[in-house]
């Protein structure tokens, strides 16, 4: 049964100036293994976009409740190259009450715009 579904769009261009304007803001948003790529170099700006529409639309999914943590929430990239989520804390808390088993999240960055949709399945 679907619980919730969320999608959010994130302006690549802008994203990045926020990023470079706001010290700290990277690191308020997403954890280290979403900063870094598995080769140690920092990843880029439109994956990160991607990955920030993929944490609004989750919110979304679950009712936009206040009070989520960005950070417990991950955008997790499998060998395969399929993007899963992970969740802890505050987000894990909100998905259980919901009766959450299961997250479907896909991404896409292309012409300026970052995009994700979230489905939170129980």
């Amino acid at each position: 049964m679907i619980i919730g579904v969320g999608i959010d769009v994130a302006e690549i261009e802008r994203f990045g100036a926020s990023i470079e304007r706001t010290p700290g803001m990277a690191e308020r948003l997403f954890t280290d293994a979403e900063l870094m790529l598995p080769s140690g170099a920092r990843r880029g700006i439109a994956s990160l976009a991607a990955r920030f529409a993929a944490k609004e639309a989750l919110a979304k999914a679950l009712g936009a409740p206040g009070g989520l943590r960005w950070t417990d929430a991950e955008v997790h990239t499998e060998d395969s190259g399929r993007p899963v989520l992970r969740v802890s804390g505050t987000v894990a808390a909100r998905a259980a009450e919901l009766g959450v088993r299961s997250w479907h999240v896909s991404l896409s960055h292309d012409a300026g715009v970052a995009s994700a949709v979230v489905i939170a399945e129980g």
